[in-house]
């Protein structure tokens, strides 16, 4: 059975007329010795706990994310793709440089108005980062660089094609490079958030993808989501229920590997990405009635992402039917499936079983975030204050039903406590009254079990200050901003 390949040859001349269009300066080719130059590139705010971020082809125009955010309010992006260009070197779409002004402003630009862009390695096009570096401290290198350069905690790795996902020292090198550099981070006070992006048959991953996974784990890389990609499958299907039936598999599948991980937060794991409109099977078209179907699928189920191949294409075309790298193929109106997907974002339509809410951070005294301890899911883990850096393990759920929840669990008061200094913790979802919040005065956030408030001890604003209900009394140590 073929495999979704996001890179077609229909693609790889859609990007090469793109370039040619664009003065070398203004792209950011590399030529000769010299670099584009470039400005800082600011950190962003990070990601809800469920969101939309459509794949965006680098080779087009710096402004498309602008263009489609006033259009639709979206928020979230993947810009698609990091491969190697001369030798062991990360380039956008092997030869552009990573500090390229014009990506570098777009993605400021984004994040100031409160977004923010995950970068995806990979593809199908030559030549994978991974393959291309023959050492893993070579390619830990590389990848830091992207990282710092355009200040990532969140990076998506498409692992695509014969001879690329099925290449085990590859994998694993990437595995290597990947763990080390979450570890890194985190000794230095920062998340790095690791997603893949996999083909994927109708009931779920073949195997080779689940080697990779299983390679993944051994290796102690902490895997955020997987992502499939549900296209280009070959027979004639409903690309809705497909999808779906895929998701279903891939949640069998998950469990398999990670044991111990409830259903909730299998679910949290997952992704899925769609090619909208017509297929590069042309018999498969994914319709905006698709769309509608897998949004309130993974809005109930809890599914953290959707995204789509690709933004660009998020329009109508002038025959319905025709595969195009510049539009859809099927009747939509302007973006249409951007704002179809986008309203999982932040939860908005009841995703993670949470009963609905809004998701982001939650920032207190000093300014510092509410963010998991080590961003463990581990029943237990304690919830304090820390500098705000965007991480999963900031990201809260608000739901409709009263519970604030982050990496899949609730935010808990121990025991559960009623006193002044029971401390609170991340535990599995149970619909208890010490599980349940609710807004009080002067921004307090007021415990069922006992009407304590949620409280920096101390008061403290230091990192890993521990949190704990007390009695309320309005002070700044128990005033919580949600975004």
């Amino acid at each position: 059975m073929p495999r979704p390949l996001f890179s077609t040859p229909r693609r790889g001349l859609a990007r090469l007329a793109a370039l040619a269009a664009i003065p070398l300066a203004a792209a950011g080719v590399m030529v000769g010795t010299g670099t584009a130059a470039h400005a800082a590139v600011n950190p962003g705010p990070g990601f809800p706990a469920h969101y939309a971020a459509p794949y965006v082809e680098t080779w087009g125009s710096t402004s498309a994310m602008a263009s489609a955010q006033a259009a639709t309010g979206l928020k979230y992006y993947t810009l698609a793709f990091v491969i190697a260009g001369n030798g062991c070197t990360a380039t956008w779409n092997g030869d552009t440089s990573i500090d390229s002004s014009g990506w570098q402003t777009a993605i400021n630009n984004l994040r100031a108005s409160g977004g923010d862009v995950i970068v995806s390695f990979g593809g199908a096009a030559p030549t994978e980062l991974a393959q291309a570096c023959s050492s893993v401290s070579a390619l830990q290198a590389q990848y830091k660089k992207v990282i710092d350069t355009l200040n990532l905690t969140r990076v998506d790795m498409d692992i695509e094609g014969e001879g690329v996902i099925d290449d085990d020292a590859a994998n694993d090198r990437r595995n290597q490079a990947l763990a080390a550099l979450q570890q890194q981070y985190a000794a230095a006070g920062k998340h790095l958030t690791v997603d893949y992006t996999l083909s994927t048959d109708p009931g779920g991953l073949p195997q080779d993808g689940l080697d990779l996974l299983n390679n993944a784990k051994s290796r102690g890389l902490d895997v955020n989501l997987v992502n499939p990609m549900t296209m280009d499958y070959g027979p004639t299907l409903d690309m809705g229920q497909t999808a779906i039936n895929a998701a279903n598999g891939l949640h069998t599948q998950l469990g398999k590997i990670w044991t111990t991980k409830t259903s909730d937060q299998l679910w949290a794991m997952e992704g899925n990405t769609p090619m909208i409109g017509v297929n590069d099977s042309q018999n498969e078209i994914f319709t905006t009635g698709n769309a509608t179907t897998l949004e309130s699928f993974a809005a109930s189920h809890g599914i953290q992402e959707l995204a789509f191949w690709a933004l660009g294409r998020d329009k109508a075309c002038s025959t319905n039917g025709q595969l195009s790298d510049t539009c859809s193929g099927t009747p939509q109106s302007a973006y249409q499936f951007s704002r179809t997907f986008n309203a999982i974002t932040g939860g908005s339509s009841g995703g993670g079983g949470g009963g609905g809410g809004t998701g982001g951070q939650i920032t207190g005294y000093g300014g510092k975030c509410v963010d998991v301890a080590a961003a463990s899911s581990t029943n237990g883990a304690a919830v304090q204050l820390y500098d705000c850096n965007g991480s999963t393990a900031q990201q809260w759920t608000v739901g409709s039903d009263g519970t604030i929840r982050a990496l899949g669990k609730c935010m808990d008061v121990n025991a559960p406590g009623t006193a002044n200094g029971a401390t609170v913790q991340l535990w599995d979802c149970t619909g208890a009254a010490n599980q349940k919040w609710s807004k009080g005065a002067n921004n307090s956030l007021v415990s069922s079990a006992g009407g304590k408030c949620l409280d920096a001890t101390g008061p403290s604003s230091a990192n890993g200050t521990r949190l704990q209900v007390w009695t309320c009394t309005g002070a700044t140590n128990q005033q919580w901003t949600t975004s």
